[in-house]
């Protein structure tokens, strides 16, 4: 928890006037007795009105006695939310990969997806640390809370979740107004793109997460919602796993219309398909790459990355014999 001068109750303040005027008058003492709980209440609501609380991802009450004025963020997705909401100007210290806006690139940075530097980060003196459920380690997390400093932990799992982290964070660094817009656009933009594309005829869908070993997405994973909202089918939708790792011939009987991956920063990341022509999606060119920032971080600019893949699909779908799913397609593995 951010630091900072404790307000006194009301018993602290007007129980030591209410003895000293006791003692002084023995009747009429109502009236110091009023001021001093009017002393009272003035003296703690700059500190009652500054705090600030919300529940995190872990279900944790993260309480400041004011908006967070210095903040670690550590993943690169927050740090954009950060940005988006305008407490930019707030952040301290990121972890490796904030590169978006091309102002977080200049701030020093204290860790990656594996590993916080604590004791650098400790340095920064952040009144706010904003971390990632899916790459932070519990371990840490409690020397940081051993030091007294807040931690919000985001899921961003969820395209829902991204805009309610949004509104929070703007809790936090009292950018309330500019996060309610910024979730509110979000979620205009979310909604517009599910009513043009989600119920649409599905196209199957492959989306290449991992290339060796070979990985995919469910469902429940946030990219998986992304394929759902655009009218995809994913065949690895019910797989318990968020983030499965799959056999090549459960692949190959399942033949998907089309393959969609981030766009690694070098090579060809389909190059092992291009030798299977019988593939559908290879055969019919139907292979696809989307900017890495775009999907690959759950944060503001994931619906470029949805919009993008709506595209992608549906000019597929425009592609399919009179616009329906082929009687051929295989069912689920």
């Amino acid at each position: 928890m951010a630091s900072g001068r404790r307000p006194c109750s009301c018993g602290e303040c007007v129980i030591p006037y209410l003895l000293f005027s006791f003692g002084k008058r023995r009747c009429g003492w109502h009236e110091p007795i009023l001021w001093g709980g009017v002393f009272c209440l003035v003296l703690a609501a700059p500190y009652a009105w500054g705090r600030v609380s919300v529940v995190d991802a872990r279900g944790q009450a993260v309480r400041l006695e004011a908006p967070a004025a210095r903040i670690v963020s550590l993943a690169p997705h927050v740090t954009e939310m950060l940005f988006e909401i305008g407490a930019g100007a707030a952040v301290v210290g990121v972890s490796a990969f904030s590169d978006h806006p091309p102002e977080a690139r200049r701030l020093p940075q204290v860790g990656d997806a594996f590993r916080v530097d604590l004791e650098r980060l400790l340095i920064l003196r952040p009144q706010l640390v904003v971390a990632w459920r899916s790459g932070f380690k519990p371990a840490d997390l409690e020397r940081l809370e051993e030091a007294g400093i807040a931690v919000y932990v985001a899921a961003s799992d969820t395209l829902a979740r991204i805009a309610a982290e949004l509104e929070d964070l703007g809790r936090l660094t009292g950018h309330e107004s500019r996060a309610r817009e910024a979730a509110g656009r979000f979620r205009t933009r979310l909604r517009d793109l599910t009513r043009r594309y989600g119920d649409k005829t599905p196209v199957p869908v492959f989306y290449q997460l991992w290339d060796r070993p070979l990985m995919t997405v469910n469902g429940r994973h946030v990219i998986g919602e992304l394929l759902r909202r655009c009218g995809g089918d994913n065949p690895f939708s019910r797989l318990e796993q968020a983030t499965p790792t799959i056999d090549v011939e459960v692949l190959l009987r399942a033949d998907p219309w089309v393959f969609i991956t981030a766009k690694p920063p070098a090579g060809d990341p389909f190059a092992r398909w291009r030798e299977l022509p019988h593939l559908r999606a290879v055969r019919l060119g139907r292979l696809y790459t989307v900017p890495a920032d775009w999907v690959s971080r759950p944060g503001p600019r994931i619906l470029q990355g949805m919009s993008r893949i709506c595209e992608i699909l549906e000019e597929v779908r425009q592609g399919m014999r009179g616009g329906s799913r082929p009687a051929d397609v295989p069912s689920r593995p």
